[in-house]
């Protein structure tokens, strides 16, 4: 179950008195007050009864957990090799814990945890000619060295939207026949944290110059967003049939990034439809134009 040694540990003792009185008043996980070892902040975490989320049973669980992990990169791995104690008053030495010895553990972000499920059962733990539970109270202990640390690089997290919401946005291009460049944007509008605009190739764009009128949705300012981010989304661009309410749409979802700011159709309409005063689509020498953005999801970097 253990070896024996007459030190006691260098890093951290946990006392606990009336340690019965834990699993009466529901107390199912305990954690320490933080201690230093080899540069970092450490808790010990005790499940008194075992730890139920690991369907333990009639043992006591101990672990031993890095704090504090928001101040770690992602990446940053620290080796560890860690041993707990459990004091025998009634001989003044030490149990050290089963599986803790000469095997180094990696913490990290995403594991900041490591122990053993069934550190002690519970019933030698009771016992009185055991020694480590003597008028209700006990002593557990740590030591933790830090063998070796790295950086394995860099990483993302991808968060889907749960409640994803609709945005709008309307805006009208006028005097369109006096338009004489490539593309036309509109103002910059919100949605979803991030800012937008149409984009209104008249004449076209691409291979489909002089044919098809272009309509794209594009970030209005793509270097504010870093390199490794994101942006999941269904787009539905609409031209807008003033006279019969016939409106004219495309409807897709693209990932738009720094270097991937654009999405949408160089064949949206022929330009002959467009103008043709039959269709409501150019009133007045205006056309009014309106974006639907759905956010599904956002890649960030880990930090």
């Amino acid at each position: 179950m253990g070896s024996q040694d007459d030190a006691p540990p260098a890093h951290y003792v946990m006392k606990i008195q009336s340690f019965s009185l834990l699993a009466k008043n529901s107390i199912e996980r305990y954690e320490s007050g933080k201690f230093e070892a080899g540069g970092y902040k450490w808790k010990l975490v005790l499940y008194p009864s075992g730890n139920k989320s690991k369907n333990i049973r009639e043992h006591i669980s101990l672990y031993l957990a890095l704090d504090d992990t928001s101040s770690l990169h992602h990446g940053w791995e620290i080796y560890v090799n860690f041993r707990f104690f459990l004091h025998d008053q009634t001989n003044d030495n030490y149990l050290v814990g089963p599986d803790t010895v000469r095997k180094e553990r990696r913490f990290h972000k995403m594991k900041a945890e490591w122990g053993i499920d069934q550190f002690i059962p519970l019933r030698d733990f009771n016992l009185a000619s055991k020694g480590y539970l003597v008028d209700d109270t006990c002593a557990f202990g740590a030591e933790v060295f830090v063998c070796k640390e790295r950086s394995t690089g860099k990483g993302e997290c991808l968060v889907m939207m749960k409640e994803a919401i609709l945005y709008k946005h309307l805006y009208e291009f006028d005097n369109l026949s006096k338009l004489d460049l490539e593309c036309y944007d509109s103002k910059p509008f919100n949605a979803g944290n991030f800012k937008w605009k149409i984009k209104l190739y008249p004449k076209g764009k691409g291979a489909e110059l002089g044919n098809y009128l272009s309509l794209y949705l594009a970030l209005a300012d793509p270097s504010a967003l870093s390199p490794c981010s994101k942006i999941y989304a269904q787009i539905t661009l609409r031209i807008l049939d003033q006279k019969q309410a016939k409106h004219h749409f495309g409807k897709a979802n693209y990932w738009f990034s720094a270097s991937s700011h654009e999405n949408g159709a160089a064949i949206f309409m022929p330009i002959n439809n467009f103008t043709n005063q039959n269709f409501g689509y150019v009133v007045k020498d205006s056309c009014f134009v309106e974006a639907e953005v759905i956010i599904l999801g956002v890649v960030d970097a880990l930090s």
